[in-house]
């Protein structure tokens, strides 16, 4: 694969494919240096154009870009669909047509099956993340799979494998008491994941939530992000974009693209 891309070590079936991109390998420049895959975001079209171009080639297949709205609706994804089209997560059985989640500190997840039939992503800020009444974006995804079950696609959540990519980190990730509170009205014990701070602020675990929400639906098999330094998006800053750092000090922040295709 191109330069530092990421490709996820879990024990998904040969006929699934997944990465995630990293900053190199494209062709923008300043806060968007160099492979941003965002077209709203403040960089120049051709160069976001050129960027990817170069992640089709090396799919081998068509990304689908969605227009992500911090929400929870799920998109199925064939030849025909559109990019903008409004989910904050989808998924597929056809071949050719790649799941495509883009991040700039947010949680990408990607899902599939033992049988490698079919193949999911979404995107998880926190919002996304706490839904409403318990229910946000992944719950809908994996509602979604679900009901493909009776064709056989999809079984039990211990036939389901996760894998988280890169966010912002726990040490990074300072937010407000209304963030802690949306999380723990539906699980009390999401109060693990807050770490207190100076003037009623705390620092959540943002891959531990999601940890937590796909362990609620009975999925065990879960890879990737666990918290640690090499995963934050915030920390590293020659490897991920990261809207939260760069945005105010650079004036913008290109996006990552989490992926994940059946061959």
């Amino acid at each position: 694969m191109l330069h530092d891309w990421l490709i996820p070590d879990w024990p998904a079936p040969a006929t699934v494919r997944a990465l995630c991109t990293t900053r190199s390998g494209g062709v923008s420049t300043g806060p968007y240096e160099s492979l941003n895959l965002g077209d709203h975001v403040g960089d120049a079209p051709p160069a976001v154009q050129a960027n990817r171009r170069v992640l089709q080639q090396a799919l081998q297949a068509r990304p689908v870009f969605l227009q992500q709205i911090h929400g929870w609706q799920i998109a199925t994804l064939d030849a025909q669909t559109l990019d903008r089209t409004p989910a904050d997560g989808c998924m597929t059985s056809n071949t050719g047509v790649v799941c495509t989640i883009m991040v700039a500190d947010c949680l990408p997840v990607l899902l599939t099956n033992r049988q490698g039939t079919a193949v999911a992503a979404a995107h998880a800020g926190w919002r996304g993340l706490a839904g409403e009444g318990g229910r946000g974006v992944l719950e809908s995804t994996i509602e979604s799979f679900r009901a493909l079950a009776h064709t056989g696609t999809w079984g039990s959540a211990s036939e389901i494998i996760a894998w988280l990519g890169p966010c912002i980190g726990p040490e990074q990730f300072e937010v407000g008491p209304e963030v802690k509170a949306a999380f723990e009205t539906h699980d009390p014990q999401a109060a693990a994941c807050f770490r207190p701070r100076a003037g009623g602020k705390w620092l959540a675990d943002l891959a531990g939530l999601a940890r937590r929400r796909l362990q609620a639906l009975g999925i065990t098999s879960i890879h990737g992000n666990d918290g640690s330094a090499p995963w934050c998006t915030v920390s590293n800053s020659s490897r991920f974009f990261s809207h939260r750092r760069d945005t105010v000090a650079l004036g913008g922040s290109g996006r990552l693209a989490a992926c994940i295709w059946l061959a």
